[in-house]
């Protein structure tokens, strides 16, 4: 009996396999970095065939660090990079253009004239989303719009559309399937949250052809079969979900009033609601957190931009680390005495303030800050912002107890400083988990699930185990203060010449 799951992680900066056991023990991972591209300002680009190639490389990899073959793969589950969009030919499988990332902010000028016409309020209430860059619809447009031909073939039927997981099934099938799931689908523009189906009115404000949209299933289903020649025998795809909503699973929020926050390249927070969608008054998204059996449960989200790319930008920009481990203890040995706030608005600014024209700032700059200054600056900005979004849920969402437990995962939760200024920051526990790969876990449960490898969940909830818990130290003074500088950096941010 195949005894294990293999968790493809395909995000912003690599792809990542990770070969799980029945009782979600790590049998092996592999990673591989690939190329941004940034072809002008505000603009972010990958080559899809460098996102084919690298996945495939890294299940091989993992597979064979694990010492495990197909037929001890019980199903393959997938979790993507969310929004991020490719368009490619029906016949030949070749992307028309570079897949344009969930950080490209090229199409700000569409959104503004979907406001501008009236169209925002129809769109916020079929979608549960803002009009804003970072969603696919308007990059789907763009993409027919500035492609010769493009909007001609795929009018003809000529080109598909899909975000990652889409692409990467459709060739893992050999072009047999194409199909997503309920919460990628929720992250375009074009889908009812409500329906749970292709918004035909939607798909006319967009200018997006239907002819080009996937195939909406279940988050744990079977979606189809990888053909023989990638891993030696077919295995069975069984789970797909956005990167963050695979998150919620892996945490095992399961439970209404749940919160978790993933720290990656951004940071994004989902509070489970439960099967009643929340239409948010302070500029959170609704979303699609996952369907099961054709029932769906719901989101708030908050998403911010930049959270572990500030620390890529410590190191790559301004060259003070040589890797993000360093962050966290410079930061240590920073000035308490200088109050220095970067507002990383590097590709605008998300929840709760959506202003796709921002650009990032210091403030409190003085003579004597420095490196470590600028680190501490960095790794705090990243918990100002999820103080915003904690703050928007709790208005939303009156059932969230003021102190509630954040569960939190990805790669900036191994530094333990940053943690720390987070429940300090929040005056809230904050919980690192175990297994911290609760994304690439997230798919392996579902798909898991569907193949009967993972119980239910209330029963893979009882599998959830702490690794350490952050308790607030900081006074309340010093918090309130601390507090007050942020929002004034965050509105000089707001009030600069380029907000417009």
């Amino acid at each position: 009996m195949a005894t294990h799951v293999l968790a493809i992680d395909q995000g912003t900066t690599s792809s990542r396999a990770i070969v799980f056991r029945d009782d979600i023990s790590i049998a092996a991972i592999a990673q591989q970095e690939f190329p941004q591209h940034f072809p002008a300002s505000g603009w972010v680009e990958h080559e899809p065939e460098d996102i084919w190639t690298s996945t495939v490389a890294t299940c091989r990899e993992a597979m064979t660090k694990a010492g495990v073959t197909p037929k001890d793969i019980a199903a393959i589950g997938i979790t993507n990079q969310r929004e991020t969009t490719v368009v490619w030919d029906r016949a030949t499988g070749k992307a028309v253009h570079r897949a344009i990332v969930w950080q490209d902010r090229r199409t700000a000028d569409i959104c503004a004239r979907l406001k501008a016409d009236g169209h925002e309020p129809t769109i916020a209430a079929k979608t549960g989303l803002i009009v804003d860059p970072y969603f696919s619809g308007t990059k789907v447009a763009w993409i027919l719009d500035h492609v010769p031909g493009a909007r001609a073939r795929a009018l003809r039927g000529e080109l598909m559309f899909g975000t990652v997981d889409c692409y990467l099934l459709w060739r893992l099938t050999g072009g047999k399937v194409h199909a997503t799931d309920a919460t990628n689908a929720s992250r375009t523009l074009l889908f009812n949250i409500h329906t749970g189906q292709w918004d035909n009115e939607l798909l006319d404000v967009l200018n997006v052809p239907r002819a080009m949209l996937p195939e909406v299933k279940d988050s744990s289903t079977h979606f189809g079969d990888s053909v023989a020649g990638l891993f030696g025998a077919p295995v069975a795809i069984r789970g797909i979900a956005g990167d963050q909503q695979a998150a919620v699973a892996g945490q095992a929020c399961f439970a209404p009033g749940m919160i978790k926050s993933t720290y990656g390249t951004g940071c994004f927070a989902l509070l489970n609601t439960g099967t009643t969608p929340v239409a948010s008054k302070n500029k959170l998204l609704t979303t699609i957190a996952c369907q099961l059996n054709g029932q769906r449960t719901y989101a708030l989200e908050g998403s911010i931009f930049v959270a572990g790319s500030a620390v890529q930008w410590l190191r790559d920009g301004l060259g003070l680390i040589k890797q993000a481990s360093e962050a966290g203890p410079l930061a240590d040995r920073s000035d308490v005495t200088q109050s220095v706030y970067l507002v990383p608005a590097f590709v605008g600014m998300g929840a709760p303030y959506w202003n796709p024209n921002v650009r990032g700032a210091l403030f409190g700059l003085t003579r004597n800050t420095g490196p470590a200054e600028l680190a501490h600056a960095a790794l705090e900005s990243v918990c100002y912002q999820t103080f915003d979004l904690l703050a928007a849920m709790r208005a939303d969402w009156p059932d969230t107890a003021a102190h509630t437990v954040l569960r939190v995962d990805g790669g900036m939760t191994a530094s333990d400083w940053t943690m720390q200024r987070l429940a300090d920051l929040l005056d809230a526990p904050v919980d690192r988990p175990v297994i911290q790969e609760t994304t690439a876990l997230g798919a392996a449960y579902l798909a898991g699930l569907s193949a009967g490898v993972f119980p239910e969940p209330s029963k893979f909830a009882d599998n959830w185990r702490l690794e350490r818990r952050f308790k607030p130290v900081m006074s309340a003074a010093t918090r309130t203060r601390k507090l007050k500088g942020w929002a004034a950096a965050v509105r000089g941010v707001l009030a600069s010449d380029e907000a417009g």
